[in-house]
């Protein structure tokens, strides 16, 4: 699989990689998951502390074992939950930073992340205290770079200002094009995005639209109605059938422009596994394909006050 460079970093990821999220609760299923991944060219996996509540941190370090050295390895942190306790608050300070760190390193079982992400962020944090935790654990070796996983656009310009991050995650994907109004700045400070939800809750694979959920069926999906839906889908797959599956062209979609350095779509199974790798290896999208699908798709932005 071609890999990708992640901004200025030496970090050279696969162009798809494995959004840990949706591997479940069964750690066998999610361990045979990763390693039919990494057989398969997968060489970046993307995790987060409060994933399961930290199971799935556990999940990969265990699949990762005497493989360490094969993996680029991503985790977030900032949402803090408290064994025993339900739900979580949001925690940008240095003093957590660097705690919480120590135990996402020991249910990875490794002693650095490659890329550790700041999951959400607001622009009332204290940003200058937060880069500064960064900034310090990649100066102790505990992680090489670091990012920031934010929709806000006011948070996103503040990091990519004060910050060397080498990489922002948003959420993109043919259904969501909101993050390419910040591509060229990204481009300009040499950031690179991480596609997450590529695949829109499963709304561009083969899987029929009538499998949606009952969410998607009463209340669509972002500027879609449900409605809107049935009838684009369709003309979408019939855009480039033949050439690809429909997931293939929905990743490469995320793919074109080279500022994105990876599209990470979740598996819970093998078999989806396999269709989002597969995507890898089927025919370009042409520049054609890819002027269509964008004339045919929303070009929503976001709130700017965010």
């Amino acid at each position: 699989m071609q890999k990708r460079r992640i901004g200025s970093s030496d970090l050279y990821v696969s162009e798809i990689g494995l959004g840990c999220m949706s591997l479940g609760t069964d750690e066998k299923k999610a361990i045979r998951i990763i390693h039919e991944a990494l057989e398969r060219g997968i060489n970046y996996l993307d995790t987060a502390d409060l994933y399961d509540r930290g199971l799935n941190e556990e999940f990969v370090g265990k699949a990762i074992k005497g493989k360490r050295d094969q993996v680029i390895l991503a985790t977030k942190v900032g949402n803090r939950w408290e064994a025993g306790k339900d739900g979580w608050f949001w925690d940008p300070s240095k003093k957590y930073i660097k705690s919480e760190v120590k135990e996402s390193l020991r249910r990875l079982q490794t002693d650095y992340i490659d890329l550790y992400q700041l999951h959400g962020g607001t622009i009332d944090d204290p940003i200058d205290e937060t880069i500064e935790a960064f900034e310090e654990l990649k100066q102790e070796g505990v992680i090489r770079y670091y990012g920031i996983s934010s929709i806000r656009p006011n948070v996103i310009r503040e990091y990519v200002k004060r910050s060397n991050i080498v990489s922002v995650m948003m959420q993109y994907s043919l259904l969501d094009r909101r993050p390419e109004e910040w591509f060229p700045l990204l481009r300009e400070h040499n950031i690179s995005v991480i596609a997450r939800g590529p695949v829109a809750k499963g709304l561009l694979t083969e899987r029929p639209l009538e499998a949606a959920s009952a969410s998607v069926k009463e209340s669509g999906y972002l500027d879609y109605t449900y409605e809107e839906l049935q009838t684009l889908i369709p003309k979408l797959k019939a855009k480039t059938a033949g050439h690809r599956s429909f997931t293939a062209t929905a990743l490469q979609f995320c793919l074109y422009d080279p500022v994105v350095a990876a599209a990470i779509p979740g598996a819970s199974s093998i078999e989806q596994l396999i269709e989002n790798i597969n995507a890898a290896s089927a025919p370009r999208l042409t520049k054609e394909e890819y002027e269509w699908l964008r004339q045919h798709t929303k070009a929503s932005v976001y709130n700017m006050h965010r």
